[in-house]
C-alpha cells in the first residue's frame, strides 16, 4: 500500500505554498480539484501527454505544500483538495490565486 506524507498546515511556510501555486500545470490541477470533490491522479493531470514522472512530481509538490491529500482506493490514488485546512492557514490565498488564474 502506498504511503504519502501530508504535512501539518502549521508547518507549511508561505513561500512553499506560493511556489506550488506558481506553476501553471499545478495551478490547473488545483483548479480542477477545487471544481470537484476528488480526482484520480490521471484525471488531475494537466494534459494527456504529461509523463508519469512529471505528474508524480507535481502531485508530490502539492502534497508538500499542504494543498492536496492523496489516498489509495484499490489500485487508484485519489486526490482531494485540503481546502478548509489550507484556507485556515492562508485565509483568502487560494480564492485570490484561483480567481486571477490565466487559462
Amino acid at each position: 500500500m502506498a504511503r504519502f506524507t501530508h504535512p501539518r498546515l502549521e508547518d507549511v511556510p508561505l513561500d512553499l505554498a506560493l511556489h506550488a501555486l506558481a506553476d501553471p500545470n499545478r495551478l490547473g490541477m488545483v483548479a480542477r480539484l477545487a471544481a470537484t470533490e476528488r480526482l484520480s491522479c490521471t484525471d488531475a493531470a494537466p494534459c494527456d501527454t504529461i509523463p508519469k514522472s512529471t505528474l508524480s512530481n507535481h502531485l508530490k509538490l502539492l502534497r508538500a505544500a499542504g494543498l492536496i491529500e492523496t489516498t489509495q482506493a484499490g489500485r487508484e490514488m485519489i486526490n482531494t483538495l485540503r481546502r478548509a485546512d489550507f484556507d485556515r492557514r492562508f485565509p483568502g490565498l487560494l480564492d485570490a490565486v484561483l480567481a486571477n488564474r490565466i487559462d
